[in-house]
């Protein structure tokens, strides 16, 4: 019998060419995914930190304000400012709303 197709060890010659060219892709893959997560990280860590107390104005420039929030809360609208706990103070004690998740009010120990 005549065979005159490549042999058993051309065949593996090949399938060893397309498999490092696949792990040289996959490694590329893997730097890229690295840097991401570097520049994500380096992002975080650059990020300000919240504010302590925060005042939600209404939804326009001319609304009054409607809440004060702790710093970090989740219910915080978009239309809002950080201020400093005398601030904060004062708008709670004029009169405007403490919210009910963060309560504020009680981390500031104004409670009624």
């Amino acid at each position: 019998m005549n065979d005159s197709g490549p042999t058993r060890l051309v065949l593996l010659r090949f399938l060893e060419r397309v498999q490092l060219r696949d792990l040289e892709r996959t490694r590329r893959w893997i730097a890229s995914e690295e840097r991401l997560a570097a520049q994500q990280h380096r992002g975080i860590e650059a990020r300000p930190a919240p504010p302590d107390w925060i005042l939600e104005q209404g939804l326009n420039g001319h609304s009054p304000p409607v809440y004060v929030h702790v710093g970090d809360c989740w219910n915080k609208g978009k239309n809002s400012k950080g201020i400093d706990q005398e601030q904060a103070r004062r708008a709670l004690s004029e009169g405007v709303t403490a919210c009910s998740h963060c309560r504020p009010d009680t981390a500031l120990r104004m409670l009624d």
